[in-house]
């Protein structure tokens, strides 16, 4: 029997995935997330008491949050309600009001709703709970894997608890991985497999903490590995190799979405390597979100920005860089494209750094912000017309050009702010000689600045 007619009588028999059957029965065979539900937690402490609360719990794929959902209702004894917000809407929401309210009145049970996805409720749907949770005639457990802060909205929020499940770590998965193998009424017992150390590490560090994973690939590997059996082998039992768990992962799928916090957590990485001067960090990140699916074009726009943010006049050959980089991706296409991205990070990197330019720009909207829109000085205003002009627009203006080295002491900002600098240059890189020119405009406007009077009629 091969693998495909494994995976065929196991659905025929109704069989479900090794990672549902080894769901745990209670709270004490809960592996993992021993800050959350260990010993002394407040949601062990919560079930003592049977004074349960609305919570959200919020982690990655596969940390255990529909488990728990469910080992909590199992241990309150409270009427346990499932759905999933993907599937689900405001008709579903008010008919599982009314249930709970009729287990209320008629049969003084409390109703636990579990919202697996809450995040992809909209508003109106989030609103239906707000109520009923304040109440307490529901008591909402949600589920998510996006931040509840962007996500879940402040209202509902507020009569929650946000519970935070971690990744499991590598041991807490090799613990799931031994109890799975020694399970012979729920797991993979009969078969009688162990696991090689090799393949052990293997198998948990691909997984990436994801308890799901791990299991879906580990039934998957034992039923590779012992297809040719019809039975439960009764010799010395079976060694699975890390060839075994190469051959079901032929490649990792990596989590990542695309609009959720592992998105903006790499580019996030991304940006600080590249402001850091780690080339090699930087090619990590851009190949991770690269891999996983992320739009090489977003890629290349954020590090657009980044030349301008973080190295600006210190090299300015870094935002032509950036720009050529993304021109390349798009007429070279993936994958070829995608070494003239590793291309711009490394020169990103390696360049010197500034943000003098972002700081700058900053300072100038600050200043908009409190002064709101000053005049233009009148000697620099456009005067077209002779009525413009008899108004003094343009009066006094002299042409940089007619003057030496194409410099004139001259005022151009609004009276108000005539003192302020926004622009205030590094010693690295380019800037280094930029600070040099300015430092002799300035001491040319000290020494040959007009009268105010002068310079704009308008201050006469």
């Amino acid at each position: 029997m091969d693998l495909f007619e494994y995976n065929a009588k196991v659905t025929m028999a109704g069989d479900a995935p090794l990672a549902d059957r080894m769901r745990p029965r209670t709270l004490d065979d809960f592996i993992g997330q021993d800050e959350a539900v260990g010993e002394g937690s407040l949601i062990r402490q919560a079930i003592a008491s049977q004074r349960l609360f609305s919570m959200i719990l919020w982690g990655p794929p596969g940390c255990g949050k529909t488990t728990l959902a469910r080992l909590i209702a199992r241990a309150s004894q409270a009427r346990f309600v499932e759905f999933s917000a993907v599937l689900s809407g405001v008709k579903d929401i008010r008919q599982v009001i009314q249930e709970a309210r009729q287990q209320r009145d008629h049969h003084h049970r409390r109703t636990l709703l579990f919202v697996d996805e809450i995040h992809r409720f909209n508003k109106a749907q989030q609103d239906a709970f707000l109520h009923h949770v304040e109440t307490g005639l529901i008591t909402l457990i949600g589920a998510t894997t996006e931040n509840p802060s962007f996500e879940v909205i402040p209202a509902l929020l507020s009569r929650c608890r946000v519970v935070v499940l971690a990744p499991h770590s590598l041991e807490t998965l090799a613990k799931i991985v031994d109890a799975a193998l020694a399970d012979a009424e729920r797991g993979l017992g009969k078969w009688n497999c162990r696991m090689a150390p090799e393949a052990m590490d293997f198998l948990v560090r691909i997984a990436d903490g994801d308890a799901r994973t791990v299991l879906n690939n580990l039934e998957m590997a034992v039923a590779l590995h012992t297809s040719q059996h019809e039975s439960p082998p009764e010799a010395a039992p079976v060694c699975i190799q890390l060839a075994d768990i190469e051959t079901v992962l032929q490649k990792k799928a990596l989590r990542y979405d695309k609009s959720g916090d592992e998105h903006f957590n790499l580019i996030s990485a991304l940006h600080k390597s590249l402001r850091g001067s780690d080339p090699d960090a930087a090619l990590y990140w851009l190949a991770r979100m690269l891999a996983a699916g992320e739009d090489p074009l977003y890629v290349a726009r954020r590090m657009v920005r980044f030349a301008s943010e973080d190295i600006g006049i210190a090299d300015p050959q870094a935002l032509t860089m950036a720009l050529n980089g993304m021109e390349a991706f798009r007429f070279l296409g993936a994958p070829e494209g995608e070494l003239a991205l590793a291309q711009v990070a490394i020169y990103l990197a390696t360049a010197p750094k500034s943000n003098a330019v972002y700081t700058a720009y900053k300072g100038v909207q600050e200043d908009i912000r409190r002064h709101g829109t000053l005049p233009v000085p009148l000697h620099i205003r456009n005067a077209p017309t002779d009525l413009m002009k008899d108004l003094g627009y343009g009066a006094n203006y002299r042409y940089a050009h007619d003057y030496e080295d194409a410099f004139v002491a001259q005022q151009y900002l609004p009276r108000e702010i005539r003192t302020h600098r926004y622009y205030h240059p590094t010693e690295r890189g380019y800037e280094k000689t930029v600070n040099k020119l300015l430092d002799r405009w300035r001491r040319l406007m000290q020494k040959t600045a007009l009268p105010e009077s002068r310079q704009d009629p308008e201050d006469a």
